[in-house]
């Protein structure tokens, strides 16, 4: 194997999720999603968007599949919308909504491009969230019956399964934060979703094996490297106490079957009731990791910040994207390693990894993208010196596919290999997803080619 080869088998990818791309919000029996309603706050999302179009996906999925097909995609990986198929969350299913995600998954299987099925990418039901969302233990059990629902009629086409999108996300900007869905600031409502997004987990888990035989069962976590802003003790410990609740809450809990002790001494207030068999559950034994990795985070000490005492430091001497995200493929290989080191799981999948960028528009067919192609080589060049230090890493997956709703930003951030005019939901292929295709044909880095 040279040392720009992957391994033959590894997974090439592209991701989405549901409420990003699938538009048509009251159609065929979905129910209201708490994106739903978040997206109807004043000032919750740039210029007044919302996913309620996006990119028409769940009327156009024949042409995407078609897109995938001619960039040579391996997999693809999408999330069903948990309204569609429950419009309550509970209780009974909507049978169209199902019926479209079967539809999906043939045309997937038949254009030989795997379907990697989330189950959970931050669209809870509405009515759930009425019923305290997931600061509620009933939502953990009502996501085992989600996800019953959704292997009873899949399982025997699906093999690959992600239960939750990086929890931390959707308890921690939703309920600590309240920048995304649902839109709280009560962190005691937030360790509570903390835990029961990690129950959720633990509770589909065997159902997903018990109607699938041979599944492939993972979570997709987004941790990252934590960096102290200065070499001062004071924002030292301030980014341990960062990386506790940013990575090892999450970590220790799938891995080790507790939560890291000096988190817990730091939210002793905000703990949740943790029931006698909880971390037994959550550590319910998983064949995949799956990791996001965008950026790394630099801390510093900020006594006016409780209860992690700590405050985000931008590097303005280094690169950004668009989203003002740091660029660091080098992190990348360093938290691949320490998952590797310090968690030793089986088999880890870079399951969302891209970046925006200020695109031009489409010209003659095609789009120049030259920083996202830069980004992508860079972060797989990463991947490749993890996996030369002997890191398990088996697949990839750019985030995204196509340009779509991305949460508070709308649709000012763009980070397809797709461009996506939303007026004319016209698609075009970017020149980073040519330059992924061939990078998937030889399943080996291909350095970028510049006219």
């Amino acid at each position: 194997m040279s040392d720009l080869t992957f391994p033959d088998g590894f997974v090439w990818g592209a991701a989405t999720s549901a409420y990003q791309i699938e538009g048509a919000v009251r159609e065929d029996g979905r129910g209201e999603s708490i994106w739903d309603r978040f997206c109807r706050a004043p000032g919750a999302i740039a210029n007044g968007d919302s996913g309620e179009i996006a990119c028409d996906h769940y009327h156009r999925w024949q042409q995407d599949i078609e897109l995938m097909r001619e960039m040579g995609l391996v997999a693809y990986r999408f999330s069903v919308s948990w309204p569609r198929v429950l419009p309550r969350g509970y209780g009974r299913v909507n049978s169209a909504g199902l019926d479209f995600y079967e539809r999906l998954v043939d045309a997937l299987l038949a254009a030989g491009v795997e379907p990697w099925l989330t189950l959970y990418h931050f669209d809870l039901p509405a009515r759930l969230e009425d019923r305290g969302g997931w600061a509620s233990r009933d939502t953990a059990k009502a996501f085992a019956e989600f996800a019953d629902a959704v292997v009873e009629r899949l399982g025997d086409r699906v093999t690959r399964w992600i239960t939750i999108n990086e929890p931390w996300t959707a308890s921690m900007l939703g309920y600590a934060q309240g920048i995304h869905a649902p839109g709280r600031r009560d962190w005691a409502a937030a360790i509570a979703a903390a835990h029961h997004l990690l129950l959720a987990h633990g509770l589909a888990a065997p159902v997903i094996r018990g109607h699938s035989s041979g599944a492939s069962v993972g979570i997709e976590l987004n941790p990252t490297m934590v960096y102290p802003a200065s070499d001062r003790e004071e924002d030292s410990e301030a980014a341990l106490r960062v990386d506790g609740l940013r990575n090892r809450w999450w970590l220790d809990a799938l891995s080790c079957r507790s939560y890291p002790g000096d988190v817990l001494d730091l939210l002793s207030d905000d703990i949740p009731e943790i029931e006698a068999q909880d971390m037994e559950q959550i550590a319910t034994p998983i064949d995949f990791l799956g990791i996001d990795y965008f950026n790394p985070q630099y801390v510093s000490h900020d006594e006016t910040m409780p209860p992690l005492r700590a405050c985000d430091v931008d590097q303005p001497e280094l690169e950004h994207t668009a989203t003002g995200w740091v660029v660091d493929p080098g992190s990348l290989t360093g938290l691949l390693g320490r998952l590797h080191r310090e968690y030793a799981f089986k088999s880890l999948v870079v399951a969302g990894n891209g970046a925006a960028f200020d695109d031009p528009l489409p010209q003659d067919g095609t789009l120049a993208d030259p920083r996202r192609v830069g980004f992508l080589h860079d972060h797989l060049e990463a991947i490749l010196e993890a996996r030369t230090a002997g890191v398990p890493v088996d697949g990839y997956f750019v985030w995204s596919l196509m340009d779509n709703f991305e949460w508070t930003a709308g649709y000012t951030k763009r980070f397809g290999l797709v461009h996506v005019d939303f007026e004319t939901q016209q698609r075009t292929i970017k020149e980073s997803g040519r330059w992924f295709s061939r990078v998937i044909e030889g399943n080996a880095l291909v350095e970028p080619i510049w006219d």
